[in-house]
């Protein structure tokens, strides 16, 4: 406890509660689980749960959500193998609620690893449009192809881009998600190295990587669209001040503002309007912090954007020659073949995948996708 009073210090000034913040920052975080819905619904997992013995409670706020014992291994339980459900920390799931994906639309996952929001997205979209999922470091999107593979999700595109510079696809995204790296402080009750060392974190560093990667979602996003900003840390560096940074940074003619951020039944404290001295726009108090003592979760904040204007003359950035889209060679003209292999192969009807398109994800996989989908 000591240690947590040493690193949070400095946000004793905008903490309600702090003996209970400290108090919940040094217990073990609830396990929370989300209902795959596209597999089956609620009932047949709670019912899965209750015959193993396994203890559930509804997540208020979220109906398809459940906290299950800290020390459950739900990793191994049926349930989780099969794709009906999925294990996400219980704060991280506001970001994908507020940016509210709709069924058919085109949605980039900026910053996507290990793909926990990726597949909320693509669960909530019932399958359907196009989800691209980013990545910079190839080797973390490993596990994100692991939850797609198991969820059984079939309208994601990853690509291995650098976020600050994502080329500029042929059209905008109708939603993007800015779920940025961060010096995680919020996660401290299932990380608890995170309150060790004695050294302060890099904020200016970490800072101005985000400033960029939230200024190109908000010029990859299209007028009337969305984009959310989160962070799993309180640092006001990487929260407000970042948030601030971008749309004081926008080229003239891109305009957005930060709509108000509400999940009915989540308790929340609104964003800073000041930080050491230096105050933020007006509509900074739209924006929420979750701390943990407030609903017995880790810690989060979360800025909505709606970007309401872009005057500028087309201007695109190029793929580098780093940047690797993964899966967007469409066998043009062979579907139909492989549609023919699948059922003398595996007895599947045609019809049964007639949604469906082939794309070649390397040299020896082909995967199916949703003939909608758009690759970038």
């Amino acid at each position: 406890m000591s240690v947590t009073l040493h690193v949070f210090d400095r946000y004793r000034p905008i903490i309600d509660d702090w003996p209970a913040f400290v108090e919940a920052s040094t217990t073990p975080l609830p396990t929370c689980i989300w209902i795959n819905t596209l597999r089956g619904g609620v009932e047949d997992v709670t019912a899965l749960l209750g015959r193993s013995g396994i203890a559930y409670e509804p997540v208020g706020w979220s109906p398809t959500a459940f906290r299950l014992p800290h020390d459950v291994q739900i990793g191994n339980h049926l349930a989780f193998l099969a794709g009906l459900c999925h294990v996400q920390e219980e704060v991280a799931l506001p970001p994908v609620l507020l940016l509210d994906p709709k069924p058919g639309e085109r949605v980039l996952d900026l910053c996507a690893s290990p793909g926990n929001k990726t597949a909320q997205i693509a669960v909530s979209m019932r399958n359907t449009g196009t989800i691209v999922a980013n990545d910079f470091n190839v080797s973390r999107m490993r596990p994100l192809k692991r939850v797609v593979s198991r969820l059984g999700l079939v309208d994601v595109t990853t690509t291995f881009c650098d976020a600050a510079s994502y080329p500029t696809p042929q059209q905008p995204f109708d939603r993007v998600l800015v779920d940025v790296p961060c010096s995680c402080e919020g996660t401290c009750r299932k990380n608890p190295e995170v309150l060790e060392g004695t050294k302060p974190h890099p904020f200016a560093k970490l800072s101005r990587v985000q400033t960029a990667i939230l200024r190109r979602a908000l010029q990859l996003c299209k007028v009337g669209g969305r984009v959310v900003y989160s962070t799993c840390t309180y640092a006001p560096e990487e929260n407000e001040m970042v948030v601030q940074a971008a749309l004081d940074s926008l080229e003239p003619g891109i305009r957005a503002e930060i709509l108000p951020a509400e999940v009915p039944g989540l308790v929340t404290s609104p964003g800073l309007n000041k930080w050491q001295g230096r105050s933020f726009r007006k509509d900074m108090v739209h924006a929420i912090r979750i701390y943990p003592h407030q609903n017995d979760t880790g810690g989060f904040f979360i800025a909505v954007l709606e970007k309401v204007a872009d005057a500028r003359r087309p201007h695109r950035i190029a793929r580098k020659n780093g940047d690797t889209p993964h899966n967007t060679r469409v066998r043009e003209g062979e579907t139909s073949r492989w549609m023919a292999w699948l059922e003398a192969r595996f007895g599947v009807p045609p019809t049964e995948l007639a949604a469906y398109k082939v794309v070649e994800t390397n040299a020896k996989t082909l995967s199916l996708l949703t003939s909608e989908h758009t690759v970038p």
